[in-house]
């Protein structure tokens, strides 16, 4: 069960901090030695996180509802980004079982995330098409793991002028139905759970939760502070202990 207690942890945490949450558990179920088992306990953990993501940010799914061109720019990001993943499926899926690929994605996310340094200053606040379909561009690029879909969608709308808020709101709501979606399209591929194992699930499911919406909380306070780039530099770290030591 312990090893249940980390992954939901560890996906909780990373599921929203912009260092990968994909990469993170194709490393840990490595070194934890779960084999087998990688569909299944990602999607439950997924969510896990998912539902932390419909109760933080509850007030805005609602404010969205009353907004069409909203609405609109967010069905545009959905469907862009399913068509990436119905195109690029099998080679995604392959990527999971590959650490050092993965390594090579965090260092891509680390340096994007770098890079946003310079653009925290940002003051446009309203959405217009064009930041919707490479928002959309952009969240497809994040299904390879070790591609932080949060740092990079994030940090796609602070590249685009985007103020913080407008851009840590937006890129989270966007990703409401490829988040549910992704869960929905895993499910048929779930075989049979025994009982031990669904206990197990069950508290991975509430750990990833809990610190799912302790991780959304410490990202609104560190986007707000502008020091949204020091997480790049633990991608690379995290990159590099990688390569060196995980086979």
């Amino acid at each position: 069960m312990l090893k249940y207690i980390l992954l939901g942890t560890l996906q909780g945490i990373t599921e929203f901090l912009p260092v990968s949450s994909s990469g993170h558990l194709v490393i840990m179920q490595k070194i934890l030695g779960i084999a087998g088992q990688g569909l299944v306990i990602s999607l439950v953990l997924h969510l896990g996180t998912a539902l932390a993501l419909i109760i933080f940010f509850f007030k805005d799914i609602l404010g969205v509802l009353r907004n069409l061109k909203l609405i609109f720019f967010i069905i545009v990001v959905t469907i862009i980004t399913f068509a990436i993943y119905k195109l690029g499926r099998d080679f995604f899926e392959s990527l999971f079982s590959s650490p050092k690929l993965v390594a090579l994605a965090l260092i891509f996310t680390g340096i994007i995330l770098i890079l946003t340094r310079k653009f925290m200053e940002a003051k446009r606040n309203n959405l217009s098409m064009k930041d919707a379909l490479i928002l959309g561009f952009a969240q497809g690029v994040a299904i390879i793991p070790g591609i932080s879909r949060s740092g990079i969608t994030i940090s796609t709308l602070l590249f685009r002028k985007i103020d913080r808020e407008t851009s840590f709101r937006f890129s989270f709501l966007a990703s409401v139905p490829a988040v549910l979606g992704a869960g929905i399209l895993k499910i048929k591929e779930i075989g049979f759970i025994s009982k031990t194992n669904l206990i197990n699930l069950i508290v991975g499911f509430f750990f990833s939760l809990l610190t799912g919406l302790l991780s959304l909380r410490i990202l609104k306070l560190v986007l707000g502070k502008a020091k949204l780039y020091y997480f790049g530099y633990y991608c690379i770290l995290v990159a590099i202990i990688t390569l060196l030591f995980i086979r």
